[in-house]
């Protein structure tokens, strides 16, 4: 009997590749591989050799298959979702030249900040590429590059982000799409190229940038015969251009113009990131502007603190991640690898409000309200800026995904400081979900967010709104406005 089509959707994220087989037509997983990453730095530095990626993405396939019990030949395309931000520099036979830049290495904060005045400020960065430059762009690593390492700067011959050089080792095509080029800071939103002000002032060459698809899942190649033989695939099957991991996860979820739209969402990983699938282009400094990878847009807030902060202040206090009680009057906000959003990129963690009668449980519970207070803040920024509180979506559930959204503690703690009602997805690899559909479209030419609503993968559970802890909310907020300068 023939073997079911079958595609492939990887997540290669900061910690780890995962390799996610899914039924072509009906979307239903198979099995996910998995093969860890490692992240190397110090005061502020976070690096990874790429070609560990590559290894790694070897890895995830081959578990996904062993597991899935599936024949390789039943494997019609693949699709990589990765970690936005990261700057890879290539000589001219495709090699990195040096381990990458990830997204949270924060050296770059000075040139973030030069760069920024240099066009005339947050308001022209806005306009042109939706978003103002932070020490996560891959704009202010490549000036931090330029500056601190320019013989690997001027001899780079390929620039790419993480899903791009992944992309272009199983197709042998630079590409990108318009996605996960909208959070380098050289792609302009408003004309979706490549912003000819902006490379001139960070002094690259565009013959160095891949080429931008129109959407991510645009078939931008055939795999080629060496990635075969690395992955243990049939050569010539669909290699879609893939996006960065937050855009895969809004296919994932179905959000988009053939889906949902203003459906707010708030992901719980590593980073605490916010966004909605909109057709309204935000232009405000407190914003990444982003496109999503399907024509609309997708504004998003990230903070750099989030599960992996608050698991190390557990560590710490030697407590689990479900011993904690809400924080009483302690307020600890848990910046330690500084902080995104808001701009504090030098900040450290804070602790105030301490008491004779506050216990280790209750210092837990402050730093996860700490971790949910600054993602939802956000997230209230963003909906006011693109007026989507006006168009109904402050009673829209908010949807909670990410390796946060299994954990008991973090669900609560959302529920308490939002009361809004909550959706949790039952699909727990929503980026890997929304790769392997855009793997789909690329073979199929459907759309990848009506391939994904079919599929079904962005239902869950429902969860009723409690009271809003305004108490809790009022405190932390008071307490992060007046240090804000002092983190500074």
């Amino acid at each position: 009997m023939p073997q079911a089509p079958v595609v492939i959707g990887v997540d290669s994220s900061t910690q780890s590749t995962k390799a996610l087989l899914a039924d072509a037509e009906t979307g239903r997983p198979l099995a996910v591989g998995r093969a860890p990453h490692r992240v190397d730095g110090s005061a502020g530095a976070r690096e990874s050799d790429p070609e560990l990626w590559w290894r790694a993405l070897g890895e995830a396939v081959a578990a996904g298959l062993k597991e899935a019990g599936v024949a390789a030949s039943a494997v019609t395309g693949i699709a990589v979702a990765g970690q936005q931000h990261g700057l890879v520099v290539l000589d001219r036979a495709g090699r990195p030249l040096r381990p990458a830049l990830l997204w949270n290495d924060t050296r770059s904060a000075p040139q973030a900040a030069a760069l920024t005045e240099a066009l005339g400020g947050p308001a022209a960065w806005t306009a042109r590429t939706g978003s103002v430059p932070v020490a996560a762009v891959t704009a202010a690593k490549w000036r931090w590059l330029y500056e601190n390492e320019p013989a690997h700067a001027s001899a780079a011959a390929g620039v790419r982000l993480p899903h791009d050089f992944l992309t272009e080792r199983l197709a042998g095509t630079a590409a990108t799409d318009p996605g996960d080029a909208s959070g380098t800071g050289w792609y302009a939103t408003a004309t979706g190229c490549y912003d000819p002000v902006l490379l001139e002032l960070l002094g690259l060459d565009d013959r160095l940038l891949p080429e931008v698809a129109a959407t991510g899942a645009t078939r931008v190649g055939s795999l080629t015969a060496s990635a075969a033989e690395a992955l243990g695939l049939p050569a010539g099957i669909a290699v879609a251009a893939g996006t960065g991991d937050n855009m895969a996860a809004a296919v994932g979820l179905g959000l988009g113009g053939a889906g949902l739209l203003d459906h707010p969402v708030l992901s719980l990983g590593t980073s605490g990131t916010v966004f909605a699938a909109t057709r309204t282009r935000p232009a405000s400094p407190a914003l990444s502007g982003f496109a999503a990878t399907d024509g609309t847009f997708l504004p998003l807030a990230c903070t750099l603190n989030c599960t992996l902060a608050v698991d190390r202040v557990a560590a710490l206090l030697g407590l689990g991640r479900d011993d904690a009680e809400p924080g009483g009057e302690a307020v600890l906000l848990p910046y330690l690898d500084g902080e995104r959003t808001p701009d504090l990129p030098t900040a450290a963690g804070l602790l105030t409000g301490l008491r004779h009668t506050t216990t280790g449980p209750q210092l837990l519970g402050a730093a996860y309200e700490g971790a949910a207070f600054t993602a939802l803040r956000a997230l209230d920024d963003l909906l006011s800026v693109c007026g989507l509180d006006a168009a109904g979506a402050a009673t829209r559930p908010l949807r909670l995904i990410g390796g946060g959204a299994r954990g008991r503690t973090w669900i609560e703690t959302v529920r308490r400081l939002s009361g809004r009602p909550l959706i949790v997805p039952r699909a727990t690899e929503l980026v890997a979900l929304g790769a392997a559909a855009l793997a789909a479209a690329a073979v199929s030419g459907a759309d990848p967010v009506a391939t994904a609503a079919a599929w079904g993968t962005g239902e869950g559970a429902a969860l009723e709104p409690v009271a809003r802890d305004t108490a809790a909310w009022e405190r932390i907020a008071s307490v992060l406005d007046r240090a804000a300068p002092v983190l500074r």
